[in-house]
């Protein structure tokens, strides 16, 4: 496998490797070591069967169907579709998913550890990924401000708090009244430590968190806004533009992401599994 930086402290392009091929423990074991060090690992142009792409993402845990469970894969209810393509007057997929800066699986008790896209579909314009360093974000922060953070614990739920519209592209997905009735309030730390590198970043600041625990709601509202500013500044960003048959994993203890806005009638679809973390953080 050879590595090629993408960004410019974060970010990995991985060649030399057929995902699609049994893989070995050592050569599994130097993607997972890659993966956690860049944070966004990409595979550019495999060739996939929805049972490989599953059989590679559970080598990095278990995965988590969505909540969003009418676009499942027919076959396969870990893979979620992500696509604007209608067929017969039905959508195929799951559109404009996550046009807002957030972390996957945050509004759950056990999050994400990663999150996978296999890209089937890719449009003329639009489409990528926005990736926004948390680590490279919480760093920055002055002393001050990190010891306001310590020990602070954000209350999450499904949505995007900037957004509530039920129309909105920029909302979260929406949701039937049994899916809402399967979620419930969680909590995670403002500044969370890696359950695996040990490093401490800004955990979904933008997105599913919606207040902070013993705080009150305006305070609280303001310093999830003022974090969100911080961590979302363009000099923490990646770009991530796909081809067709790419296949892109990312860290979700360390990043928020935002998909790119794309035409409606511009096709796009892709498969995506998200992996839940097995530990319980500190």
């Amino acid at each position: 496998m050879q590595l090629k930086k993408l960004g410019g402290d974060f970010a990995l392009e991985a060649s030399g490797v057929d995902l699609a091929q049994p893989l070995s423990d050592s050569a599994f074991d130097e993607i997972e070591r890659a993966f956690f060090a860049a944070q966004v690992l990409v595979f550019r142009g495999q060739k996939l069967t929805a049972r490989e792409f599953l059989g590679f993402a559970r080598r990095f845990g278990p995965p988590e169907p969505h909540v969003v469970d009418q676009f499942h894969h027919p076959e396969y209810a870990d893979i979620l579709i992500l696509s604007n393509v209608v067929r017969d007057g039905r959508p195929t997929g799951l559109a404009d998913a996550g046009t807002y800066f957030h972390t996957d699986y945050s509004y759950l008790e056990m999050p994400a550890r990663a999150t996978m896209l296999y890209s089937i579909q890719v449009p003329r314009s639009g489409g990528d990924t926005l990736f926004a360093n948390q680590y490279a974000a919480y760093d920055d922060l002055s002393d001050t401000m990190k010891k306001r953070l310590k020990g602070l614990v954000a209350l999450h739920h499904y949505g995007n708090r900037d957004d509530l519209g039920d129309t909105s592209r920029t909302a979260a997905s929406l949701l039937t009244e049994e899916q809402k009735r399967r979620l419930n309030w969680v909590r995670h730390p403002v500044a969370r430590r890696h359950p695996v590198t040990d490093r401490t970043a800004l955990y979904a600041v933008s997105g599913s968190s919606f207040g902070i625990e013993g705080m009150l709601e305006a305070e609280a509202r303001a310093l999830l806004e003022e974090l969100k500013r911080h961590a979302t500044l363009e000099k923490y960003w990646y770009p991530l533009r796909y081809g067709v048959g790419d296949v892109v994993i990312w860290d979700n203890a360390s990043l928020l992401h935002s998909a790119t806005l794309t035409d409606p009638d511009d096709a796009r679809t892709l498969w995506r599994i998200t992996i839940k973390e097995t530990r319980r953080q500190p």
